[in-house]
């Protein structure tokens, strides 16, 4: 079943290019202290959580009502990829959106993969008190809420965004490889200098952005720089996560919706087709819309994530 909803303007895209003609040097430091002011004004708030494994996880809390998890991509932060969706969605649920290990503040001891990634979210929702709880997923995060739906007595419902679960081979992962001019999946998703940064988003949102040297910078030093290695096996252990979680029993996941943009060149639409007939589930498509969905698509996601989860 697919379905297909106008584009809304990039608001977080827009904003971010018109602060790069005023400001200066520590730009994007600049842009992370308004979108949290913007937060605390709502009344999220700030927590570590410090992992059973070693380590620690910085998350989000803002919001009453039914809980609804957000998780992040890659490179990202929970408030770099969701910041507008929190902000509308504190009003209906308790929103929790945690940096994922080894992003922004958060990191842990264990090893990095994917399976260390979905235990620190149900050390979260443990630590919260939290037995239930809807997920919603971009990108990498989608294969995390993949793999939490595994465990249907605790996800009630589950959005993936522009993420192939299980059903990406490895003939996609070398098409991916030759559109974006790399030999291997990780030198697209963990950037080593500015340049880089560029390609990346080239290969991320529908728009070309248009971004001076010490912005790609800042965004390299802030996002990328750290934990590298940590990031690089994430992207290589991927292989092993999708023979993994490709054992699942889907007839007993909790309902399911996709969404995902017409344009996306990281995984694209023929995956998420593929994956809502594995999951018998709708596919929301985006018009002229790539794989960065929640920041070029805020207001859309925040409307399906209301009526998908009511």
């Amino acid at each position: 079943m697919h379905y297909l909803f106008s584009r809304q303007p990039a608001k977080f895209i827009a904003l971010f290019l018109t602060l790069l003609v005023l400001n200066g040097c520590e730009l994007v430091q600049w842009k992370e202290k308004h979108d949290h002011d913007q937060l605390y004004a709502k009344g999220y708030q700030e927590h570590i959580l410090n992992l059973k494994e070693g380590g620690q996880l910085k998350y989000w809390v803002g919001g009453t009502g039914e809980p609804l998890l957000l998780i992040h991509g890659f490179g990202g932060t929970a408030v770099a990829t969701w910041k507008d969706e929190m902000l509308e969605l504190s009003k209906h649920y308790q929103v929790i959106a945690p940096d994922l290990a080894w992003f922004g503040e958060s990191y842990s001891m264990g090893p990095p993969n994917l399976t260390t990634q979905t235990e620190t979210m149900w050390q979260l929702l443990d630590a919260l008190e939290i037995e239930n709880v809807n997920v919603a997923g971009i990108s990498y995060g989608g294969f995390i809420a993949y793999n939490m739906m595994m465990k249907p007595d605790r996800v009630n419902k589950g959005v993936i965004i522009a993420s192939p679960g299980p059903l990406f081979s490895d003939t996609d992962l070398e098409e991916l490889c030759l559109r974006a001019g790399v030999e291997k999946p990780e030198q697209l998703f963990v950037p080593t200098n500015s340049q880089e940064v560029r390609r990346l988003f080239d290969n991320v949102f529908y728009e070309p952005k248009s971004m001076p040297d010490f912005v790609a910078n800042q965004i390299y030093s802030g996002y990328f720089s750290p934990f590298k290695k940590e990031k690089e096996l994430l992207i290589q252990s991927l292989v092993v996560d999708r023979e993994n979680i490709a054992k699942a029993n889907t007839a007993v996941f909790p309902p399911t919706m996709l969404i995902w943009g017409d344009s996306d060149k990281i995984f694209p639409l023929k995956n998420g087709i593929a994956l809502s007939q594995h999951l018998n589930s709708a596919i929301i498509v985006l018009p002229e819309t790539a794989h960065g969905v929640t920041n070029e698509q805020p207001e859309t996601v925040t409307k399906l994530l209301k009526i998908f989860i009511s």
